[in-house]
């Protein structure tokens, strides 16, 4: 299968990447840096294209079967600004009609869902349930995932010889490597028939996020790693002057908060079930 790319350069889209082309698909990647994308992909296919540009989507998009979306909101993105998730994905889904793609995989959030909760209103995810509605809306047999806390979230935070946490985690989550997402990405896309499907992403074992951190810096194989913690207040009055630290107060207040419980059965039952534990994840981790 000829699959395009969009976002595999990103934290999860590169280990997605990965998985697509060791699986045997024939991969187009759409990158606005082409040069990054050729460093990390050098037998892949490359086309420089941006979701803004809708012609040079369309270059890319030919002879595509499918295409996979790693999209998501920038830290230091407003309300106003130009969202890939839902502006950009108008015009992807324009072209991939156009280009006769068959049909479209998408990541989204399983923490979304957090949205409405204990009054909890976020813009941000309000850009992601409106990406769901547009994808169900347009047409196209789409694939959607919707993961759990991803093992990379700690190597993402990581600051040095430290690993910071913010605020009180009382729910646990079921976290989940890239390199396991990108195999059930593999099988899912591979699956026939038209019609929409969308799959529940948990690892192997639930923590609470203090708890997974804990095993993560504990077993982390490249150097030594010290938790340290802050109140979530403190993140939230550093917010009012940053917007990436507002992004993450939001972000992490969800996480802490969300009652997430197990849901993957079918998506182990069709896509097969992850392996990596955090301390796998730790002990490969960059």
């Amino acid at each position: 299968m000829n699959i395009a790319v969009l976002g595999a350069t990103g934290l999860i889209g590169k280990p997605v990447t990965e998985q697509l082309i060791a699986a045997g698909y024939t991969v187009t990647i759409l990158a606005r840096n082409p040069d990054k994308a050729k460093a990390l992909f050098p037998k892949a296919r490359i086309v420089r294209a941006d979701l803004r540009n809708p012609e040079s989507l369309r270059a890319g998009l030919q002879n595509q079967q499918a295409v996979y979306l790693n999209l998501s909101v920038r830290q230091a993105e407003k309300p106003g600004d130009f969202h890939t998730e839902t502006d950009g994905m108008k015009i992807l889904l324009d072209e991939a009609r156009r280009a006769g793609v068959r049909r479209i995989g998408y990541m989204s959030s399983l923490v979304m869902r957090y949205q409405g909760m204990n009054g909890f209103d976020w813009w941000v995810f309000e850009v992601k349930h409106e990406a769901v509605r547009l994808l169900k809306q347009s047409g196209l047999p789409v694939t959607i995932f919707y993961p759990s806390t991803f093992m990379e979230s700690f190597s993402m935070q990581t600051q040095g010889p430290v690993l910071p946490l913010a605020g009180q985690s009382d729910v646990r989550m079921w976290f989940v490597a890239g390199q396991d997402y990108g195999r059930q990405v593999a099988r899912a896309l591979q699956l026939p028939g038209d019609q929409n499907r969308e799959y529940v992403v948990q690892g192997p074992e639930a923590h609470t996020y203090e708890a997974g951190a804990k095993l993560f810096v504990d077993q982390y194989a490249k150097r030594k790693l010290t938790l340290v913690k802050a109140p979530l207040g403190v993140l939230k009055f550093l917010g009012r002057f940053s917007r990436t630290v507002n992004y993450g107060a939001h972000i992490v207040e969800a996480l802490n908060r969300y009652p997430e419980s197990f849901e993957a059965e079918q998506t182990w039952t069709d896509l097969g079930p992850p392996t990596l534990t955090i301390g796998d994840y730790a002990q490969q981790a960059p």
